[in-house]
């Protein structure tokens, strides 16, 4: 075969990144605002978003071990319906937050034909330390952003609930893991108003 018969490399743009939803599993989720910008800040916009986000992952049948949610971005770490053959529902599901969070934030600001919501990168999470590692680093990422020195005392993210919910030994397993050698997209920089006004 020739070099012009060849197909054409595909190139993966970090900007829009290739879903590869063939697969059921565990996966660990980003997402992130157009520009990165913090149309969530206050802790009134960060409740819908956070309470949007378990809503759809219940509509989806989406199981969420860890979240984070933030005024410009997102993690979570989930596990896709284990009737499902693949991963496929998670473009259907974080659309569906999407279009809401996006009419709601924009009426808000009187902005309606802002685009709000930029794309998702998603992994599939095949190894015990790497889904392990990733729990962690999403439970405990408020602290890495700054926002506040407990995790715990961050409303919109999953550590409060991992602490009232899993085991002594699960606790001690998870938060021993390393999350420096991860290869995570996280260059947000997120604020928090922490007050409920905008």
């Amino acid at each position: 075969m020739s070099s012009e018969d060849a197909p054409p490399k595909v190139i993966e743009w970090p900007h829009a990144p290739v879903h590869k939803l063939a697969s059921s599993g565990t996966y660990f989720v980003t997402v992130s605002t157009y520009l990165k910008r913090h149309h969530f800040r206050s802790s009134d916009r960060l409740a819908v978003l956070h309470r949007g986000l378990l809503s759809v992952a219940k509509k989806y049948g989406w199981q969420l071990e860890a979240w984070a949610v933030f005024s410009n971005h997102y993690h979570f770490v989930g596990h896709s319906p284990k009737c499902d053959e693949n991963a496929a529902s998670l473009s259907a599901m974080t659309m569906e937050l999407h279009s809401k969070t996006a009419i709601w934030v924009n009426g808000l600001d009187n902005s309606p034909e802002r685009q709000v919501w930029h794309n998702y990168r998603e992994t599939l999470l095949t190894y015990p330390k790497s889904y392990m590692g990733r729990l962690n680093y999403t439970h405990t990422n408020p602290v890495k952003h700054g926002l506040v020195g407990n995790a715990v005392m961050y409303p919109f993210c999953s550590a409060a609930w991992f602490e009232r919910t899993a085991t002594t030994v699960h606790k001690k397993i998870i938060k021993a893991m390393k999350t420096d050698t991860l290869k995570v997209y996280d260059s947000f920089e997120p604020v928090w108003d922490g007050d409920g006004g905008e």
